[in-house]
């Protein structure tokens, strides 16, 4: 199992690692210089560094994890992309399906092909989708997201790198933000994150802020490196809700 700290999930599960860049959110991604540390540290999985890579062997993982716990799909690439087969996705959502005790939270910015994909894929209410949303300019990915069969859509607008007036949240159950963090990151503004959160409230979406980022973090003088323990966040950004009914750590 793979811990982690992200704090709206329990645990990653990486059945394809490696990606390519396709938008500004993804210019200092977190996952490339992570592959590479992995590399060094001589994980086979990551032998192949950032290049695109299926790992059948991790296909099975999920089944053996008896506890319930909230899991992160593909922390390390993208389900959905370009040259991933169908017959491979399709074998990913087949582990969901048959390990139906665990909640799925799948992450893609490749919404097009999402949608694509959708009619042919088993979808259950444990199997969560999310698109990402960095900018105004991005937001064509909701769409694509409202056109699937997915029970639950949300979004990850991280790092939220611009502001993203008047949000349409229709058909969305959950919305996560953050501020970015690590060599190279851009700052993120409180105004931005307000704006977010009042189109939530006002559509009644329960939200999710992770961390301000490090710059806005040094800014608000946090102890907090990214800026994500909740307890010295001013209080407008002190929200943490989660969408229905979620698993609860140690359940």
């Amino acid at each position: 199992m793979a811990t982690t700290s992200i704090e709206w999930t329990d645990c990653t599960w990486n059945a394809l690692t490696g990606c390519t860049k396709i938008s500004p959110g993804c210019a200092n991604c977190y996952a490339e210089r992570m592959s590479k540390r992995l590399k060094l540290m001589g994980q086979l999985n990551y032998r192949n560094e950032f290049k695109l890579s299926l790992h059948p062997h991790m296909l099975d993982l999920p089944l053996k994890w008896k506890t319930p716990k909230k899991i992160f799909v593909n922390s390390m690439s993208d389900l959905y992309h370009k040259d991933v087969p169908e017959e491979f996705i399709r074998r990913v959502f087949g582990t969901m399906v048959k390990a139906d005790w665990h909640q799925y939270q799948i992450l893609t910015k490749r919404a097009d092909r999402l949608e694509e994909l959708s009619p042919r894929l088993p979808w259950a209410p444990h199997i969560w989708q999310g698109v990402s949303v960095e900018t105004a300019d991005y937001t064509f990915r909701i769409d694509h997201l409202r056109r699937t069969a997915a029970h639950v859509k949300f979004l990850s607008v991280e790092p939220l790198l611009g502001p993203i007036p008047d949000l349409d949240l229709d058909g969305i159950h959950w919305v996560i933000v953050g501020g970015e963090s690590g060599p190279g990151c851009r700052p993120m503004e409180t105004d931005w994150v307000a704006q977010i959160r009042a189109s939530c409230e006002r559509q009644g979406v329960p939200m999710f802020f992770k961390q301000t980022g490090e710059k806005l973090a040094r800014r608000l003088k946090l102890k907090s490196k990214k800026g994500g323990d909740a307890a010295e966040l001013p209080e407008e950004l002190r929200v943490r809700q989660f969408p229905l009914a979620v698993i609860e750590p140690g359940a």
